[in-house]
């Protein structure tokens, strides 16, 4: 069937479903190809709703049989769903239908992986599985019942019955649709227990393919902490008997918070030191803790609408980066949060996918699980906590759990407890969620000895700030928004003679002055990037070195390397000039603190990504080249490894790790900075430092960090053919092994190179994760895949066209690589054109993918 003519949906259109649920009843039988789905659903009228038909959402459903207080009735049935006459009170609605879910490829509703039984249901996912309201504020309790001829079967909530061949699950907490769960298969568990701040013993469980139980021992330890920093420092406690976690392979997303069972993709949850990376484990405590915190901020406390779909993911992000920064390095954290804003969000505020966190209309709602809704969203709460300060932002957000529980709630909800707490006016600040755009910040300043209104003994320093937003798609005009800035300043000596200071900024243009200051002060401005906004003031190379070696804000003084970095480069690009001699001298200085975490000093050692320079130069009106963007970084590579020379052998010695490997944030950080070492090393000893790591690496961090290098240095060959060897048997690391060899490879091999690999016998494109390892790494790699020929976006085409008619939402996402295509030059815009009219005018596209094509070509 050809999917519907979209339809657009509008916030300002919202109304409550005509009824109320108060229980579900299901009974599955499962079987591949013919899974028989009964359900017995009580309704009753909404008095608080408007006269309208009775509908359930359903799609690609056979309907058996239906039936209102046992008397059949026959539905009229459509594409989306069915109508039907129903009794003007309380009803009883049975339903059986039949699916398949072996041929469900989409991986939304009920579908199988390697003959495992699973589900994903948000957004609208339940619909898959049969006939019911699937919005998110029909809010019900659930029983269910899973007949099969596997020995685990899995659901919601908490086991209520037993037998051969079939389980019983009792969830007493109310919850919408998109947060139901099933999982049934062949399966063992890694179990584990944890008692509650309220003494309740909670049987945890992670459930897993025969053979991946060794890999699990991580992924329990960080559930239990994630537990006990919930109850810590948010006062909440787990509400059921048992948690469950299985891991799937094959799975759209990262993870599922459905209630008492979370589905994750394999990559989120497995882990072991010989598979797994740094970046792997600490990802997984994030995600683990992530679905875990949305038991209350999206599950007990849920959305009203998908309109506000930001209400419970910007929160919890918010939440697991709390998390993430109490139980590893704050500062490293913060940065590394800011880095994927910057790389993956800044570029959706600037381009046609633009949006504001909550949205105002949508064709397509899987369309804005975005970077946008989640990591800005998230940005948005941390500003608010700013503003109110911990101690007001913890007894809002008490009141928001005794006053939502059991809610499916609203922005405004939201800050009406804020405003209840605090007595503060937020109408302002909610504009951070309907304008789209990020807001751009000029600051400028006056330095005053003798104003006539001046402190006596000393002088008075006035920050002027102006704030703008720049149009975006449905939006022309931007009015200001709250802004708080956090400022600190410094003497010409670098002592620290204002504190930091949050400034309020709420009008278009706002001065604030400090007075009494002895001479002329260095500002830093947007210390721990206390605001999501591109600042643009005028300072000097040598300020920001002076900032670089003395600001205290460890971000702000990340932020003064990476400006550094950024006009040496874009200098390098545009006027053929040389590296920066005062960042590379002044950074060269911190490299040698040993005081300093040695991952904050791996991360001074990096320089911004070819996409951030792009964008830069675009907004200087130059057209931006990727080849030459990626020789500038190679060129500015190899002097630093030069000039570095001598203190690289004692910064790899700092990064070396004697001890049993562990993946805690003090091992992690010393990897790190022996990797950024090994970096550049390997451009001075041509991969012999790399080779010699690779032989003798006992953990994946070290094996895969040293291949990387080999592979850039293009002595990869024996090591890649070892490598497979090695891990062929192991579906996680080789998706490292696919992505790799594209991500890292030089730009003139890599369309070739991923082409080759799409041929590759374990090459599975149906599976997500193998899919974006090849296309996805390939679309990372700039210059590679901007190649002038139009190569890159061709292999790319071709497969995201094929891909539609399996899972249009794996394809739709990866249409988002084509978002910046607007600041190339001519001839590639031409070929990026073409290919999204190529998209665009296949035959059946999805809604998904049709509505992401739209957007981007400004539609």
């Amino acid at each position: 069937m050809k999917d519907a003519a979209p339809t657009t949906i509008f916030l300002k259109d919202y109304t409550p479903f005509g009824w109320q649920v108060s229980d579900v009843h299901l009974t599955f039988r499962l079987a591949p190809t013919t899974t028989r789905v009964v359900s017995k659903i009580h309704f009753a009228p909404n008095a608080e709703a408007r006269a309208q038909d009775f509908f359930l959402h359903g799609e690609q459903l056979k309907l058996i049989r239906a039936a209102i207080d046992g008397v059949d009735v026959t539905p009229e049935l459509t594409a989306e769903g069915l109508r039907c006459a129903v009794p003007d009170g309380p009803f009883l609605w049975e339903c059986e239908v039949e699916i398949a879910p072996a041929e469900n490829t989409a991986l939304e509703g009920l579908y199988m992986s390697n003959g495992m039984y699973c589900t994903q249901c948000e957004a609208e996912g339940f619909r898959k599985i049969t006939y019911y309201p699937d919005r998110p504020d029909v809010m019900s309790v659930f029983t269910v019942r899973v007949e099969g001829d596997v020995p685990v079967l899995l659901s919601n909530g908490n086991p209520v019955g037993k037998g051969d061949g079939f389980a019983e699950w009792h969830d007493p907490w109310p919850k919408p649709a998109y947060l139901f769960a099933l999982v049934a298969g062949d399966l063992v568990n890694f179990p584990g227990s944890f008692t509650t701040m309220g003494g309740r013993k909670v049987e945890l469980n992670i459930w897993v393919r025969p053979g991946d139980e060794g890999k699990c021992a991580f992924g329990m330890e960080a559930l239990k902490k994630s537990m006990k920093w919930d109850e810590d420092v948010y006062g909440r406690e787990y509400d059921l008997d048992i948690f469950n976690i299985v891991a799937v392979d094959d799975f759209n997303m990262g993870a599922m918070e459905n209630k008492g069972l979370n589905v994750f993709n394999s990559s989120a949850v497995l882990a072991s030191p010989e598979t797994s990376t740094d970046a792997n484990f600490e990802r997984i405590e994030s995600i683990i803790a992530h679905e875990y915190f949305h038991n209350w901020t999206g599950n007990r406390i849920t959305c009203r609408d998908w309109f506000q779909l930001c209400l419970k993911e910007g929160l919890t992000v918010f939440r697991d980066q709390q998390f993430t920064a109490d139980v590893r390095s704050a500062p490293v954290a913060r940065i590394e949060n800011v880095a994927m804003l910057r790389g993956r969000q800044f570029p959706e505020d600037q381009g046609p996918l633009a949006h504001p966190v909550r949205p105002e209309s949508f064709q397509e709602i899987n369309n804005f699980y975005t970077a946008t809704v989640y990591e800005k969203g998230a940005e948005v709460i941390g500003m608010l906590k700013t503003l109110v300060g911990d101690e007001a932002y913890g007894k809002a957000l008490d009141l928001y759990f005794d006053r939502h529980d059991g809610d499916a709630a609203t922005i405004e909800d939201w800050l009406k407890v804020f405003e209840d707490t605090t007595g503060r006016d937020l109408s302002q600040f909610k504009l951070w969620y309907s304008q789209a755009g990020t807001p751009r910040v000029t600051v400028t300043e006056n330095w005053e000895t003798e104003a006539p209104d001046q402190v006596r003994g000393g002088g008075r320093y006035t920050l002027t700030f102006t704030q703008s937003s720049p149009p975006t798609p449905g939006q022309e005009e931007k009015a200001p928004q709250v802004i708080p800035m956090a400022v600190g300043l410094l003497n010409p000596n670098g002592d620290e003679v204002v504190p930091t200071r949050v400034l309020e900024i709420t009008e278009g243009t706002q001065s604030f002055s400090f007075d009494g200051l002895a001479s002329r002060p260095v500002p830093s401005i947007n210390r721990g990037f206390s605001a999501p906004v591109v600042l643009e003031r005028e300072s000097s190379p040598e300020e920001r070195a002076f900032l670089l070696a003395h600001d205290s804000d460890p971000f702000n003084r990340w932020e003064a390397s990476r400006l550094l970095a950024r006009e040496s480069l874009i200098a390098m690009i545009t006027d053929n000039a040389g590296p920066d001699e005062a960042w590379l001298d002044g950074l060269q200085r911190l490299l040698r603190d040993r005081d300093l975490d040695p991952a904050y000093r791996a991360m001074m050692i990096g320089v911004p990504s070819d996409s951030e320079l792009a964008q830069v130069l675009y907004e200087r009106g130059v057209t931006p080249d990727p080849d030459a963007i990626y020789a500038a970084k190679e060129t500015l590579a190899q002097v630093r490894a030069e000039r570095w020379a001598d203190l690289l052998p004692s910064l790899a010695a700092e990064g070396a790790v004697d001890d049993a490997y562990q993946p805690d944030a003090e091992q992690s950080g010393k990897r790190a900075l022996g990797a950024a070492v090994l970096y550049l090393t390997t451009r001075l000893d041509g991969g012999k430092a790399a080779q010699a790591q690779f032989e003798s690496a006992d953990n994946m961090t070290l094996q895969l960090s040293a291949l990387a290098q080999l592979v850039r240095a293009g002595k990869d060959e024996a090591a890649l053919a070892a490598f497979e060897e090695q891990w062929r048997h192991d579906r996680l690391v080789m998706d490292k092994w696919f992505g790799l060899q594209v991500g890292a490879t030089a730009p003139e091999k890599v369309v070739s190179r991923a082409e080759t690999l799409t041929k590759h016998p374990a090459f599975d494109w149906k599976n997500p994760n193998r899919f974006r390892s090849v296309l996805g790494a390939m679309a990372m790699n700039h210059a590679g895949f901007h190649r002038k020929d139009g190569a890159g976006y061709r292999l790319l085409t071709d497969w995201l066209i094929r891909l539609d008619d399996l899972n249009p939402q794996t394809t739709a996402r990866m249409c988002s690589t084509f978002q910046t295509w607007k600041r190339y030059d001519a001839d590639r815009q031409a070929l990026i054109r073409a290919q999204l009219e190529r998209l665009r005018d296949k035959p059946k596209l999805s809604r998904d993918t049709g509505e992401m094509v739209a957007r981007i070509l400004g539609n």
